[in-house]
């Protein structure tokens, strides 16, 4: 990847750990721009990037076991400032001459720690704090030069630092909620130690990525983008449609399996927004007849995502039709690719021109679309504030991630037409509730589950119900890899539950799913 321009680059070196990309992360709110390595790439590649800073991430290893992975010693004497984390903090010690020793005792979870001399990198932390531990090894003996920061019950060596070379570590994992202080030691050693200009802001962003498809498009050209209902594309579009107005092309596949009211947003609100060029695509019919008598979730998985690349083919023939009446050829495919979707598919080393037909069957072969991807490089929560820099409805900025196939998995058993009602109601209201209780934006999804297969008894008035039940699923989670049951107050709960029994006569019992993940998904189909 090329990193945007004028921003200094801070490489975080990825040893297996599952937090690599928090660390990227946690880097950019420090508002300086990071990106993820694999530790396979030689040095003197990383160091041709011209990075201000190198950061070696944790991992699951011994630096002593057979086959560990490793990163070669030239990177600490390379002039370059490195900060090593746990794994990464140990590799340094051993690379520069210290001891990393197998103690036997072994440190995982919240872990008190001692701050015997602060330094710069520990400047203000207090002297006694909590962090988050994941270690058998430890550092016995720091590397010539270093100064010990700080050490724990069985770790006598828990942070250290060589402010002259720019070398830094913590034995501990700063970039997790669990530890204390973190992201202010992670900002020590990026702004004080490395010297890392603070430019990455959503602003610049913004404009920045505008101007690189202005480029990338030309004055001329004309581009294509599907849009969702979410606020990947919705964002992707937006900075396409800043950079070459009306010659961006919006197609949206309207396939009936929505929220309430989020067809309309896109149709009403976006546009608006953005004076997009949309063409909407009523599919809702050809969906249903689809999913008839379809129960499995795999088969409404397969039979919704071919529905929905010939949906979209049919509405691009339209558009590229259009366009080649006046003589014109739609050469830009937008795509709202994320950072995460890069670094998850082997750093994103592919073709940046592809054939459409890998995307969307159907069409000629020869005909070639250039991939515009104007978020590549940006993590969900960047997106999500560059909507609101461009403008963007709150609503569809911050819209809880909707799955592709949409409510079609959210009814446990066939779909329907009156199931879809049902299930819209219910979920209006408890996303209302969320709305009114201030918790959108603590809650990464919640979603609400039509067990259309199952009954149950109930009473309402003096009567006898035999109604559905629904599931309500509040998580909370910071990338969907892990979640956990967020704890929602009782009252909005019951708020909830009484809105939707008495609301949807068809439904009569209200479930709460208190499953993280793993075990479960985040879906239930």
């Amino acid at each position: 990847m090329t990193q945007p321009a004028e921003h200094d680059l801070v490489l975080v070196v990825d040893f297996g750990a599952q937090y690599a990309q928090l660390i990227a992360r946690r880097v950019r709110e420090a508002r300086v721009y990071s990106e993820i390595v694999p530790h396979t790439m030689p040095v003197a590649e990383m160091l041709a990037r011209g990075p201000k800073a190198i950061i070696l991430s944790g991992g699951p290893s011994s630096v002593y076991a057979d086959g560990a992975p490793g990163i070669d010693d030239d990177v600490f004497t390379a002039g370059v400032p490195v900060f090593g984390m746990c794994y990464g903090f140990q590799l340094m010690a051993k690379g520069l001459g210290g001891e990393v020793a197998h103690t036997g005792a072994r440190e995982y979870g919240r872990t008190p720690v001692t701050v015997s001399e602060a330094g710069t990198l520990l400047e203000g932390i207090p002297a006694q704090h909590t962090v988050w531990m994941s270690h058998g090894d430890s550092v016995a003996q720091a590397p010539e030069g270093f100064t010990v920061l700080a050490s724990t019950t069985d770790t006598p060596v828990a942070a250290f630092e060589d402010v002259g070379r720019g070398l830094a570590g913590v034995q501990w994992h700063p970039e997790v909620l669990h530890t204390e202080h973190g992201q202010k030691v992670l900002e020590h050693f990026l702004h004080h130690i490395a010297g890392a200009r603070q430019t990455w802001t959503m602003l610049n962003i913004a404009e920045e990525q505008i101007e690189r498809v202005r480029e990338q498009i030309g004055d001329t050209g004309l581009a294509i983008c599907g849009l969702s209902g979410g606020v990947d594309s919705a964002v992707a579009a937006a900075i396409v449609q800043r950079a070459i107005g009306d010659r961006l092309h919006c197609v949206f596949v309207d396939h009936g399996l929505l929220r309430e009211g989020e067809a309309e947003q896109v149709e009403r609100d976006f546009v608006a927004a953005t004076g997009v060029n949309l063409h909407v695509y009523d599919a809702r019919e050809t969906f249903l007849a689809a999913l008839a008598g379809v129960t499995d979730p795999e088969e409404k998985r397969k039979v919704i995502g071919r529905e929905f690349i010939r949906a979209f083919e049919a509405a691009e023939v339209q558009v590229l039709g259009e366009a080649a009446d006046a003589g014109e050829k739609v050469g830009f495919l937008v795509q709202g690719t994320l950072y995460p979707d890069v670094v998850e598919s082997g750093g994103g080393a592919g073709t940046s021109n592809i054939k459409s037909h890998h995307n969307v069957g159907g069409l000629p072969e020869d005909l070639e679309f250039a991939l515009v991807e104007p978020l590549r490089t940006l993590f969900k929560d960047e997106v999500r504030l560059v909507g609101e820099q461009l403008g963007l409805p709150a609503d569809i900025v911050w819209r809880q991630p909707f799955p592709g196939p949409g409510l079609g998995i959210r009814i446990i058993g066939e779909v329907t037409a009156d199931r879809l009602d049902i299930l819209r109601r219910a979920d209006a209201i408890a996303r209302q509730e969320l709305t009114r209780a201030g918790l959108d934006r603590d809650i990464w999804q919640m979603p609400v589950v039509l067990l259309a297969d199952v009954r149950s008894v109930g009473v309402q008035g003096d009567g006898r119900t035999y109604g559905h039940p629904v599931v309500i699923r509040p998580v909370t989670s910071e990338d969907a890899m892990t979640a956990d049951w967020a704890r929602l107050p009782y009252e909005v709960m019951e708020r909830i539950s009484t809105r939707i029994t008495n609301e949807v006569a068809e439904v009569n019992r209200v479930t709460l799913d208190i499953t993280s993940k793993p075990p479960g998904t985040i879906e239930w189909e």
